[in-house]
Parts: structure tokens; sequence; C-alpha cells
């Protein structure tokens, strides 16, 4: 009898070690992502508006512990720009017009990124509150999340493998829609790295010549179809330049701001333009965020959204709302 419930103690000891919680998902996870190497990762970005959906190739380098490339490829139009942290700061390089800005900033340390791991487990461990669940095929985890420059953001859900690789990230809005999803191809958690990977030199090179041609002069001027209340376009200037064309649009009111689109130009030696602010994932670009203004490139226009009364919310959903069909017409 004596042996009969040692062996059941046995047996009962055995089934309790193999069931695995959210501590022991966690624990892997930051094994793998806290390694002494660093990442590599390729993936696809999926970033949804309404019915509208665009889509980029991801690629990723992370070398401990502040070195950083992605790579973003939009797949409409096979536009490339690169997000680069090194010793000399951070980086939007736009190879196409052979310039990049420069930004002195905390990125990626000062909000959320779908597409960078050790973020993404920052976020799991930043709140206290997330929720756990055991899947048929896996794992899911979702937490909150901090995009202090889309507050319309609150939380991402993890789906992980039964081998506890992430293979999936959706992030929600508030009314608890789809605003982003980032599916996983590939992870790499012992990467090799060349001694120039992180260097501006190396990640031009790898981008040919021929992309770095001059843009068409555009011929239809581009409006905001979200104009905050109280707000009216009272003034619309052309002029030329010497690389095409530039619109002026003055809008008036409550929340009055200015845009200017502008014909982009490429660069005959490549540029480095020092600049404020923080990189900012616009729909369809890179683009560069400040307190007061907000500025990108879309097909081959320039556009430099300025407002001393906007808040950035404001400025975001004004920029994501420019389309090619006219507002009410100046009165």
């Amino acid at each position: 009898m004596k042996k009969i419930i040692i062996l059941m103690c046995c047996v009962f000891l055995l089934c309790g070690c193999g069931k695995i919680d959210d501590k022991d998902v966690i624990k892997e996870l930051e094994k793998n992502i806290n390694n002494k190497v660093g990442y590599k990762l390729d993936g696809t970005l999926e970033i949804l508006n309404n019915d509208e959906v665009y889509v980029y190739d991801i690629s990723v380098g992370h070398k401990k512990d502040d070195y950083y490339k992605v790579v973003l490829t939009n797949q409409s139009n096979n536009h490339s720009q690169v997000i680069l942290k090194n010793d000399d700061g951070v980086f939007i390089l736009t190879p196409s017009l052979n310039k990049s800005f420069k930004f002195q900033s905390d990125w990626p340390y000062n909000n959320s990124q779908i597409y960078l791991l050790d973020k993404v487990l920052d976020d799991i461990n930043n709140d206290s509150e997330y929720k756990f669940k055991k899947t048929d095929n896996g794992y899911e985890i979702t937490n909150k999340v901090n995009y202090p420059n889309n507050k319309n953001l609150v939380k991402e859900k993890i789906v992980l493998d039964d081998k506890y690789n992430i293979t999936k990230i959706y992030v929600y809005d508030s009314e608890d829609l789809i605003c982003m999803k980032m599916t996983f191809d590939d992870i790499d958690y012992s990467p090799k790295f060349s001694d120039n990977y992180f260097e501006i030199d190396e990640v031009m090179s790898t981008f040919e010549v021929e992309e770095v041609k001059e843009t068409s002069i555009f011929e239809d001027t581009m409006y905001p179809l979200f104009i905050p209340d109280g707000t009216k376009l009272t003034n619309e200037e052309r002029i030329k330049t010497d690389f095409g064309e530039r619109v002026i649009l003055t809008f008036e009111g409550d929340k009055s701001f200015l845009l200017v689109e502008e014909t982009a130009s490429v660069e005959e030696e490549f540029t480095i333009i020092p600049t404020f602010g923080e990189p900012y994932q616009l729909m369809d670009t890179l683009g560069v965020m400040t307190d007061t203004s907000l500025s990108w490139t879309s097909n081959g226009i320039e556009y430099y959204l300025i407002s001393e009364v906007m808040s950035k919310d404001e400025l975001i959903e004004v920029a994501q709302s420019i389309y090619e069909l006219p507002v009410t017409s100046i009165k």
C-alpha cells in the first residue's frame, strides 16, 4: 500500500511538471530575446486604415545593446526606407532621394515598436495586468502598448507557437479594431553582423543606383479630407521651384494649419539633414514628427504640415486623410 501511494505521488508530480504557465512562456521569450548577441528577423507589416491596407516587407537587425537597422519596403511601389541607430544617432534613410534625416532621439526606447522584439518584451513586462491564454497551436499574450504619438492604439495580442516563437502580433485601437498586424517569417537569435553592418555607407550601398532617380512633377494639388471643425481653406498658392513646383495651402479658423506640397528632389550627393523630432510611421511612408509639425515624402511629393494649435493626433489625422479629391472651394 505504501508503494502504491509513493507511485501515485510521483505520477502527480510528473504531471504537474509538464504544465506550462505564463511565467514559463515569458521566461523562454526573455532567454531568446535578451541573449548576448541580438537578433535578425524578416516579416510583413500590414497597416490598416478603414478599408485600405498598406503592406511592408520588413527586415530587422538588432545588435546588443544599442544598434538597430530596420528596412521597410512598401509592396505597392517597392519604395524602401531605413531606420538606422548607431553610435552617431538615429537616421531615416531614403535611398530613392539620396538623403537622410538625422535625429537626436530616444528611439526606439520612447514608445512601443511592433517589429522590435525587445520592445515587445518590454510591453509585456510593463503591464502587470497582461492576459495569457493557451491555444491549440501555442500561446497568446495580450498587453497594453505605449504609442504616445497615436493614443488611439491601446493594446496588442502576441501569438506564439508551441515552441515559444512569436509568429504574429496584432495592435488594436480603443474600439477593439485591428490597426496593425506583423507576421514574422523568420527569426534568428544567433545572428552574425559584419563590422560595418550598421554604417550608413554600407546601408546605402545595398540599394542599386537605379533606385535613385528624379521624381516627376505633380499635376494635382492634394487636399486633406479631414479638416477640424471651425477651420477652412482660405488660400492656395502655387510657386515654381528649381525642381518643380510648391503648393502652399493655408487653413484658418479654430485649428489653423499650413500644408506645403513640393516636388521631391534627388540630391546629387548623399545628404544628411539634422532635424528635431521622432520617426513616425504613416500609412505608406516614414515621416518626421515634432510637437508642431509632421513631414513626409510620398509618391514623389514632399509634404510639410505645420500648426501651432493642433495636437499631434490632429496632425496625424489630417496627414492620413490627404487624398486626390479637392475640398470645398475657397470662399
